[in-house]
């Protein structure tokens, strides 16, 4: 016995309905199943046959013939469900990878931790969607094919869950480093009374090439004691993940501690964690500081008559192409760098621009200076973003 699950659906009330067709042998409720990519054992709940919506118990579902099994746990849409020891496995469907990405919010107070579950459901039925949460942003981002696409996930997400969410443009992970070097000195000092805190750092920031961070140790003599230099690199990795522009992260710079002050009695770990973070601020804010974009890199296939018009609108859109190569299918590639705030409806405009008849994958590349005429923007976003979480 083999059948191949063509289709998933997520029915609210009698769970995972998987859609199959019979290829040899007969499926019955008594069939011991194994998924043939995974090997994992399935018992199959009621074997059903569908006449339009209407679900009909059934017995056994015959080679050549269409059914649906309900609470396959572990299989989904792709695999192919055989007896154990005679495993054969179809070659699954290729689905194209989700090209257009929004940030989701939950409409109504409460509903916040409905969304996720709600979401997985329906993951189950498509496999263009992905879902995930930016760690960074702290959002939850859905991904799809276009717009339309992501309009009717919503739609289902309402009707079949009672869970209703608004789409809006997801937040560009945004990154700061510096240009300059620059010295400052970070004392942390609370001695009014009981047990005090003192600690005194001074240090130098500049510039490191790449995406890395160094904590570079040049005390000598003492200064700062060997037990207290974890607590001063600790205290800058913490305050490195916001900037001093618009409180993104900071990247790519060395920060060296080269002397200190410290106390006998009042000097702890804390006072100096809080030092380091006083002279991060302090020096960064002098040396130049700036904001960083992620790049992607863009692979587009698109009819040869497009190929103009697409390599004017990634210019239009900051991007620079590195070449042009024939593909499968008479279809040509074109490799290309662009900002990834500028890739948001790049989707609606590939469908325009080629008919439908292209397609694209990016996959992020780095971080580049971000021009320095749209560097006020994000960094007035930013700002109203602080604010706004904060009036919450």
């Amino acid at each position: 016995m083999a059948a191949y699950v063509f289709k998933t659906v997520a029915d609210p009330f009698v769970g995972k309905l998987s859609y199959v067709k019979v290829l040899s042998g007969t499926l019955s409720s008594a069939s011991a199943l194994v998924v043939a990519g995974s090997g994992e054992n399935e018992r199959p709940g009621k074997i059903l046959t569908m006449r339009g919506k209407k679900q009909i118990d059934t017995k056994e579902i015959f080679a050549g013939d269409i059914g649906a099994i309900t609470k396959l746990g572990s299989t989904h849409t792709g695999d192919t469900l055989c007896e154990a020891g005679n495993l054969y496995n179809v070659k699954p469907i290729a689905f194209p990878h989700p090209t257009m990405s929004m940030a989701m919010s939950a409409a109504n107070k409460g509903d916040e931790g409905k969304i996720s579950s709600a979401i997985q459901k329906l993951l189950e039925e498509d496999r263009t969607v992905n879902y995930s949460v930016n760690s960074e942003t702290s959002q939850q981002i859905i991904s799809g094919l276009g717009e339309q696409h992501l309009e009717v996930v919503i739609a289902k997400l309402k009707q079949k869950f009672g869970v209703e969410v608004a789409l809006q443009a997801p937040r560009i992970a945004y990154r700061e480093t510096i240009r300059g070097t620059a010295e400052a000195e970070g004392k942390h000092k609370k001695q009014s009374g009981g047990a005090g805190q003192f600690g005194v750092v001074q240090m130098r920031f500049e510039p490191l090439p790449g995406e890395d961070f160094e904590f570079v140790n040049a005390i000598v003599g003492g200064t700062v004691p060997k037990e207290f230099i974890p607590a001063v690199e600790k205290g800058i990795r913490e305050a490195m993940l916001h900037g001093v522009l618009a409180g993104y992260p900071m990247i790519g710079f060395r920060a060296t501690l080269y002397d200190g002050k410290y106390h006998p009695v009042d000097s702890k770990e804390v006072a100096f964690k809080s030092a380091a973070r006083l002279s991060y601020k302090a020096a960064c804010a002098k040396a130049k500081p700036t904001l960083l974009e992620p790049i992607d890199t863009l692979n587009a296939y698109i009819p040869g008559d497009c190929t103009g018009d697409l390599m004017s609108e990634i210019t239009k859109r900051r991007g620079r192409v590195l070449g042009m190569t024939p593909d499968e299918d008479g279809l040509t590639k074109i490799e290309a760098e662009v900002p990834e705030a500028e890739m948001l409806d790049f989707t609606a405009y590939m469908r325009s621009a080629t008919q439908g008849r292209g397609h694209f994958d990016t996959e992020f590349l780095r971080y580049d200076p971000l021009p320095g005429n749209l560097e006020a923007k994000v960094i007035a976003e930013a700002a109203d973003l602080r604010e706004a979480e904060e009036d919450d």
